[in-house]
């Protein structure tokens, strides 16, 4: 059995669709940082995306864990020309509207769809699981990028793992067993 603990990243206060946008983590709240990294288990490796919101707070957890490199198939969705845009400033509303209620191959212009990031994000852990078997990992990711992995866990839609909410610096702890993911908890914040 392989245990994940998906950490999203300190939050950056972007009002704004951040994806692949290399925004910094507010990481000053250093008793929650204490308290996140205690709750992780000590002998897990640690990875994130190469984003520096996510590498940044994988630094700031890892404490004596063995950190392994980026990698960028952990990002965030690529928003493409909605990058860094508040929702309502977005001129196809109704493109915007469907991008999100109804996951798929939909994607922004210039960006990736549901699908995409969802391919992405499985290679990052086939990849993951294949070069450290039984090994507990600590992944710091990003919101999109963990749903895609809760909606694999939970067998739902990905409008369905869209309802979950995933808060800066929670984690989600999911299993790998016998072929199948198992999701023990969502969100949890220590």
């Amino acid at each position: 059995m392989s245990r994940v603990f998906w950490v999203r990243h300190g939050p950056t206060h972007a009002r704004s669709m951040v994806g692949w946008s290399d925004l910094p983590a507010d990481l000053s709240d250093a008793d929650r940082i204490a308290r996140l990294s205690a709750h992780l288990p000590q002998e897990a490796l640690v990875i994130s995306s190469d984003l520096i919101r996510a590498s940044a707070t994988a630094d700031a957890i890892s404490a004596n864990r063995t950190r392994l490199p980026h990698d960028s198939d952990l990002r965030e969705i690529h928003f493409g020309d909605w990058e860094l845009q508040a929702f309502d400033t977005i001129p196809d509303q109704d493109h915007l509207r469907a991008f999100w209620d109804q996951p798929g191959d939909i994607r922004p212009p210039g960006g990736e769809s549901w699908n995409e990031i969802t391919a992405r994000v499985n290679r990052a852990i086939k990849r993951l699981l294949d070069a450290h078997p039984g090994r507990d990992i600590i992944a710091v990711a990003h919101f999109g990028a963990i749903l895609t992995q809760v909606q694999q866990a939970l067998g739902v839609t990905p409008f369905e793992a869209f309802a979950h909410k995933i808060d800066n610096l929670s984690v989600t702890e999911l299993h790998w067993r016998n072929a199948s993911w198992q999701a023990l908890r969502i969100n949890h914040l220590p």
